[in-house]
């Protein structure tokens, strides 16, 4: 539900904050007075279109702005989560800014976001019908979501579109393997080749390090041999070496810690570097009765690393790159050997999914073909409340393509005139008779299973209506509101008669340019307005009782 509506430098208006309220808020005033643009801005609001003619002349932006009331409301909620937001206290505050060049921009919780996000929250918050939003009445989709709604199928059509979009997704897989088939056979040759040369080398993890290590070290033996020398000689083999050091200062320290017995750590860490010293000579030594030149070896290993690298030239820079290549290469080889199992097992997935559909699909048709005898019958109800009691309504089923919704086209049928065959919408009836099938149509639609949004919004839906055709459609207007919140934009003081809250839209100067303005009126004005709107500016005292008869007669 709508709460508050801010509008800041928005074609004639300046600044504007209005308090909406459940139940029938109409808003009446002069032609031209800007009873349009409140509702025009609500639109930009929910991710209509933005201008840069909206802008008000030598401001560099304009600004709307909506407070709406989303408590208990789950699908809201889950767009908010998704888009990484939340609601204040069951609160939404949603902006649209268009700037003097153009450009606009979104926030919901004065956070931005992108218009798309906008039109997404949109039908959870409000549905908008002015002349030009009748035209989807003249929509088969629109009709079809219509009688839909009304037949409270849900339900089905997510079983329906989800069967189909499978039986899509079967189709198409199949028709690629088919496609693909002739070329990837092709190709197994080569695929076969690849996967033979590169598991012949037998090639293991680490491989190429280690054997470009042993190539270094078989390419110097000699230097490795006098370095070894060197440093044996130096730790244990020389004269004066560490180990014979080492020694010397043992016996030492042996002799100090028989006068002081305090020394007997440093004798015990003396021990314990004689031991390193050794088992570092010990291995050097090791490493000096396995050193010697070896060709044979040296050539082994330069014919293995070149094998490797002509790999790697082929099929990636390391051994770990080359080892995916494989997996690739046998996952291509699988899928073409066993093709022709996975084009049968689609092709029973599709006759199992289609089988499945058509079940789903006569389900839907008989659920459609009851829910629209009993639309029928209830939109032709209040037709005849509206002044159009003879009109015949007729919603037609045919048989269609198969897709997400079905195997159905529906298509909506009018006579408003006695004898005439029902024909489109679009092709028999009126603009004033359009206003009235569209509030028809939304009456019968606002129950509690068929409800879809909290704020119905009506702009000048009375046009081409007058009379008691008029009163009924104020009477339906308070029945939707009973059940949703309904704003309308009316010049007829039938219909504004029935208002729970009147808003009144007129110009006024200020500073020298003209400004709309919209005023919440209480009885009094409220009756001043209506009276107004019977006779005219001129306010008579008979004029006054007619417009107060014409309130009483309306509650």
């Amino acid at each position: 539900m709508l709460l508050e509506l801010v509008v800041e430098n928005y074609a004639v208006i300046e600044r504007l904050r209005v308090h909406f309220h459940p139940g029938l808020n109409l808003l009446t005033g002069e032609t031209g007075s800007g009873k349009s643009i409140v509702v025009d801005a609500l639109g930009l609001l929910l991710g209509g279109r933005a201008s840069a003619e909206m802008v008000r002349t030598g401001e560099s932006r304009a600004r709307v702005a909506g407070i709406f009331d989303v408590r208990d409301h789950a699908p809201i909620r889950r767009l908010l989560e998704t888009a990484g937001l939340e609601s204040e206290e069951g609160e939404l505050l949603i902006e649209r800014e268009i700037l003097a060049g153009g450009k606009s921009r979104a926030f919901v919780g004065s956070r931005p976001v992108s218009a798309a996000l906008l039109k997404d929250l949109a039908p959870h918050l409000a549905d908008i019908h002015g002349q030009h939003d009748q035209q989807l009445l003249f929509l088969p989709d629109a009709q079809r979501e219509m009688l839909d709604a009304f037949a409270g199928a849900r339900d089905l059509l997510e079983s329906i579109g989800a069967t189909y979009h499978a039986w899509r997704a079967a189709a198409e897989e199949l028709e690629a393997l088919e496609r693909s088939e002739q070329e990837k056979l092709r190709l197994l040759d080569l695929w076969s080749f690849q996967r033979k040369e590169i598991e012949s080398a037998a090639l293991a993890p680490g491989e190429d390090a280690a054997l470009e290590n042993e190539r270094r070290v078989l390419q110097n033996v000699q230097r490795l041999e006098e370095a070894a020398n060197a440093a044996y000689a130096a730790l244990y083999d020389a004269p004066e070496s560490a180990v014979s050091l080492v020694g010397v200062a043992a016996r030492r320290l042996e002799e100090l810690c028989r006068i002081d017995s305090s020394l007997e750590g440093l004798r015990e860490h003396l021990k314990a570097a004689d031991l390193s010293l050794q088992e570092a000579s010990y291995g050097l030594r090791d490493y000096l009765s396995g050193l010697e030149a070896n060709p044979g070896r040296l050539e082994e290993i330069e014919t293995r690393l070149a094998a490797i690298d002509r790999l790697k030239r082929k099929y990636g820079p390391s051994l770990k790159e080359i080892q995916a290549f494989l997996e690739e290469v046998r996952r291509q080889i699988e899928a073409v050997e066993h093709a022709g199992e996975r084009m049968e097992q689609l092709r029973r997935e599709q006759q199992r999914l289609a089988a499945e559909f058509e079940k789903l699909a006569a389900e839907l048709t008989g659920r459609r073909s009851a829910a629209a005898r009993k639309l029928e019958k209830k939109v032709e109800a209040e037709l005849a409340q509206l002044a159009m009691e003879r009109t015949i309504f007729r919603v037609e089923l045919s048989r269609a393509a198969w897709s997400g919704q079905g195997a159905d086209a529906v298509q909506f049928l009018v006579s408003p005139n006695l004898g005439e065959v029902p024909r489109p919408l679009e092709k028999v009836a009126s603009g004033g008779e359009i206003s009235r099938i569209a509030l028809a149509l939304k009456t019968c639609l606002a129950g509690p299973k068929t409800a879809i949004v909290r704020t119905l919004v009506f702009d000048e839906v009375d046009a081409g209506v007058g009379g008691g055709a008029a009163e009924g459609v104020g009477r339906r207007l308070k029945k939707l509101a009973a059940a949703s919140q309904v704003l309308c934009v009316t010049h007829l003081p039938q219909i504004a008669s029935f208002a729970d809250h009147h808003y009144r839209v007129e110009k006024q100067e200020s500073k020298g340019r003209t400004v709309a303005v919209v005023d919440e009126l209480d009885p009094d004005a409220r009756t001043r307005e209506i009276c107004r709107m019977l006779s005219g500016q001129k306010l008579t005292p008979e004029a006054l009782k007619n417009a107060e008869q014409l309130i009483r007669m309306s509650t």
